[in-house]
């Protein structure tokens, strides 16, 4: 686009979170700068102990330093708020992600999506317990949102930003906004693509620990059927317990002629859960009231001719 023609508003904003990142800026911002020029380009620095700021302070790119750390979800949303584009691009300032997938990214958004994720390819993860754990969370992901999850916990995305904005809330300030941010497309009915990336070793040290994290992505999983779908999971909950109840009753009728307690407990337990979901299912629809309406602006956008 010839420079007189630029409009002047960026329409691209990329974000990077970045804590403690320095050593891997100094080689990624000439990079994004140089093949961006025209594009909006916010660091979020998170409480980095490095010259992270200083490092950024020598390129065109927007500053934004939290006092403290807090998380990687947070500084996603400050960028997100600070962003000015009308389509966000959100990459790891670590080197994984390489700004030559941006345009890959956007050219998939052209197809009509709402958002884009970039699927690293299994052989590219850091290691080989991190290869099996994010296939398992993709397998249970997958078959809990009866959608094909190729990479749950991507940070290489795009999305437009009027979409991506009405979801802040929900996103947690850990490392789970990845997550997160997709169900809640999936759930509202934007459409989401996955496009095959290769993502490179990080440089420097990983802000992310296998025991310490194992738990907490496990319970993203568990997000997931509250966000998407609450009946997904409570339901074969429920189930179980009320197989399990009315078994343990017929054993202890035949072999000790009785109801015992803990048969009314695995009944009683069965019933509380399948309350639960549907109560779930009911505040879950509420965080979505206004996709409908909003999935309804934007294909009259799409339809009407420019």
């Amino acid at each position: 686009m010839p420079e007189n023609t630029a409009p002047a508003t960026p329409k691209i904003s990329i974000i990077l979170p970045a804590k403690n990142e320095a050593q891997n800026l100094h080689r990624l911002l000439p990079v994004l700068c140089r093949q961006f020029s025209d594009s909006e380009i916010i660091i979020v620095n998170d409480g980095s102990t490095d010259n992270t700021a200083e490092v950024c302070a020598g390129h065109p790119v927007t500053l934004v330093s939290h006092p403290y750390s807090m998380g990687n979800g947070a500084a996603v949303k400050t960028g997100a708020r600070t962003a000015v584009g009308d389509l966000l691009v959100f990459m790891d300032a670590d080197g994984q992600h390489r700004p030559e997938d941006i345009p890959r990214l956007l050219e998939k958004l052209d197809e009509g999506y709402e958002m884009v994720v970039g699927a690293r390819q299994v052989d590219t993860h850091a290691s080989l317990a991190k290869r099996w754990a994010n296939q398992a969370y993709n397998r249970i992901a997958s078959f809990m949102t009866g959608y094909r999850i190729e990479d749950l916990t991507s940070g290489f995305r795009a999305a437009r930003a009027r979409h991506f904005r009405k979801f802040l809330y929900l996103l947690p300030n850990g490392f789970s906004y990845p997550t997160t941010s997709t169900m809640a497309f999936f759930r509202s009915g934007f459409p989401v693509a996955y496009i095959p990336i290769r993502a490179a070793q990080r440089e420097g040290k990983s802000n992310i620990r296998m025991l310490r994290d194992g738990l907490r992505f496990f319970l993203i999983i568990i997000k997931i059927g509250t966000l998407f779908s609450p009946m997904r999971l409570f339901l074969p909950v429920s189930a179980l317990l009320f197989l399990l109840g009315t078994g343990y009753y017929l054993f202890t009728f035949v072999t000790e002629h009785r109801f015992t307690n803990m048969s009314a407990l695995l009944l009683t337990t069965s019933v509380l859960t399948f309350l639960i979901g549907i109560l779930s299912e009911q505040v879950s629809a509420l965080h979505y009231k206004n996709a409908d309406e909003d999935l309804r602006r934007t294909q009259r956008g799409k339809d009407t001719p420019g």
